[in-house]
């Protein structure tokens, strides 16, 4: 880096942090990925009368579909008519049986938020006083099970597919013309297409199932199916399908009439095929952009655009360091990829990178909104993950584009290097008994010319394997390829996960809901890590009315990202320590999946008692969290 250029290096860095802090300080409240905020009876309430309806409360609009929302009372029996619907905003309800009798029942739903995701969930409330219930949740995972773990599978492939088909063919019309011959470097694209359409096709079958039951029988469910494609997914797929069949065009005429024209008959075509590339390559990332985190939230008007130009971005670096992978490796000694084209791509992935920084900045302002949000949930974490695998892609890029300036200055003094002369006693006396073999036998001279010309070709590639530039630019290319598999299964998890933004204004606007509902109750919060595997948490504990005396006691437990834990054992004590009183243990009942109920817990006397909570998470993990809180 030059004395001139390292200043004005510093100063872009110091912009785009200032940006990013801008950002995540300036950050309001938003929705995506649909979190549940709020019912009416509230999770764990104690009711005196049957309630008419069961209402629950969304951070966004839902879809809903056939048995969405199902209320179950404590044998498991089916308390609602089945007529859920919107009540109003992003409010949604089913209406209850009458004449229910007392005891606890179980409210499950499951639907589909605006960005196309699942959203699954159970809670329980009770009439009268708590019971006894055999409704058991433990498995309410939305998107789970085989079915869940194909369709994030075909996620992948699709990601992948589209990064070779749009990436590789991009390499070919703006780095290596010349590549449209080779054919590691037709099979890649070809291979990219393939597995995108495969992709598409699967996650069209298996949409209906990953959203509703999940069972794998009704993948081929063609009423389903029906279904599916009445949606904002659906749709997307359908196009993106369509725009495949426009993509085996261009990719038919890349490598067919394109190759097969002269160097200078290329340049008129090359500005059409890339005019149409680009549009075709757009549409199909505007089809991921139109039905998932984009497409709901925050400032979806420029965040579709957004994510479009990310994708492309995406493609073009990482499909492009793939075909150029392919070239270094395995292209023929005849047609070995040139050091103009290397010197082109590395200007390419330039450009790509920071794209990526501008656009990948804004998306993670818009979907993570806050500092806490980056390590206190699952997407925030993920994202740091990206981050730092990103940083590393780029230190290794970094390494690869030495190795680019390096070769294209060895090509540079090799094109004016004077041709070294003939040597008439090895190749005029081949040419010699070539025509002479020739003028006996023009077969035997055909198998001549196949064989000097194989043994040319070995030559070559010995020569090329040999030269240490490339040899070092094929390895630093490889790195890149290997880190970018991860980033793409990061990314891809990302994809599928409740945005940090989302998933924090849902805690707090649960946590509102129970304070305003319940007046003198007490509500307390603490997180915890048995330090064993999947032993991170946070544990809830609401103690109603908090007062001297009998109180009513819930206890939930989540996972950070808010979903509920089902843990093998919680318990409770409470400790007076100015008075030297307790600890008085509680041992409460397990009721659902994350969710403790105890009744008529006794207070002796007002004071800041220490509350201690106990969660073990196996065998033998478990941690002690404690908090003081005034009761009475």
């Amino acid at each position: 880096m030059t004395a001139t250029a390292a200043p004005r290096v510093r100063a872009l860095a110091l912009l785009l942090l200032a940006v990013v802090c801008a950002l995540f300080a300036g950050a309001g409240p938003a929705s995506a990925h649909a979190a549940l905020t709020g019912s009416d009876p509230r999770q764990g309430a104690v009711v005196d009368k049957a309630p008419g309806q069961i209402a629950l409360t969304f951070s966004e609009e839902v879809s809903l579909s056939d048995d969405s929302l199902r209320v179950l009372g404590p044998k498991g029996e089916r308390a609602d008519t089945g007529e859920a619907g919107s009540i109003g905003g992003t409010t949604y309800g089913v209406r209850l049986h009458a004449g229910l009798p007392d005891g606890t029942y179980t409210v499950t739903y499951q639907v589909v938020s605006a960005d196309s995701h699942p959203v699954a969930g159970a809670f329980t409330f009770s009439i009268g006083a708590p019971s006894e219930t055999s409704v058991s949740v433990s498995g309410t995972e939305a998107g789970g099970g085989v079915v869940g773990w194909l369709y994030g599978f075909g996620r992948y492939v699709s990601y992948a597919g589209f990064i070779l088909l749009a990436g590789g063919a991009a390499f070919v019309v703006a780095c290596w013309p010349r590549g449209s011959g080779v054919r590691v470097v037709q099979r890649l694209v070809v291979s990219g297409w393939v597995a995108l359409t495969a992709a598409t096709l699967a996650l069209l079958l298996l949409r209906g199932s990953y959203t509703r039951s999940g069972g794998i029988g009704d993948v081929f469910d063609l009423d389903l199916l029906g279904e599916v494609l009445q949606t904002k997914t659906g749709a997307a797929l359908v196009s993106r399908l369509l725009l495949l069949a426009a993509a085996a065009l261009f990719v038919a005429v890349l490598f067919g009439a394109y190759d097969k024209r002269e160097d200078e008959e290329k340049k008129d075509l090359t500005f059409g095929l890339a005019v149409g590339g680009t549009v075709v390559a757009a549409g199909l990332a505007a089809s991921w952009a139109m039905a998932e985190h984009a497409s709901s939230g925050l400032q979806p008007g420029i965040a579709m655009p957004v994510d479009v130009l990310h994708l492309l971005a995406v493609a073009a670096w990482l499909g492009g360091l793939s075909a150029l992978l392919v070239s270094l490796r395995w292209a023929p000694a005849e047609t070995p990829v040139d050091a103009s084209a290397v010197r082109r791509f590395s200007n390419v992935a330039l450009g790509s990178v920071l794209t990526l920084v501008a656009t990948g900045t804004y998306q993670a302002w818009r979907q993570v909104g806050y500092w806490s949000a980056l390590t206190g949930t699952r997407y925030g974490q993920l994202l740091l993950v990206k981050i730092g695998l990103v940083a590393l892609l780029v230190g290794v890029a970094w390494i690869s584009r030495r190795w680019t300036r390096q070769l294209a200055e060895t090509g540079q003094a090799e094109a004016v290097r004077e041709p070294e002369p003939v040597v008439a006693g090895s190749e005029g006396s081949a040419a010699k008994a070539e025509g002479a073999a020739s003028g006996d036998d023009p077969r035997r001279a055909a198998q001549l010319a196949r064989q000097r010309a194989a043994v040319d070709a070995a030559r070559q590639k010995r020569l090329r394997d040999a030269d240490p530039l490339r040899h070092g630019l094929r390895r630093s290319v490889l790195a890149e390829a290997g880190i970018a598999v991860v980033v793409l299964a990061v990314t891809t998890a990302l994809t599928a996960a409740e945005p940090g933004r989302t998933a924090q204004d849902a805690q707090s606007a649960t946590s509102a809901a129970v304070s305003d509902s319940v007046t003198g109750a007490l509500t307390l919060e603490m997180p915890f890590d048995t330090g064993g595997e999947d032993g991170t948490g946070v544990v809830r504990l609401d103690i109603d009315p908090a007062r001297v005396g009998g109180n009513d006691m819930h206890v939930y437990v989540e996972r950070p990202n808010g979903r509920a834990f089902d843990i093998p054992e919680v318990k409770v004590a409470f400790t007076l320590e100015s008075e030297d009183i307790g600890p008085l243990p509680v041992v409460p009942d397990h009721i659902t999946t994350g969710h403790w109920s105890a009744s008529g817990v006794q207070i002796p006397m007002a004071g800041t008692w220490k509350v201690a909570v106990t969660v073990r998470t196996s065998d033998i993990d478990q941690v002690t969290v404690s908090k003081n809180a005034q009761i009475g």
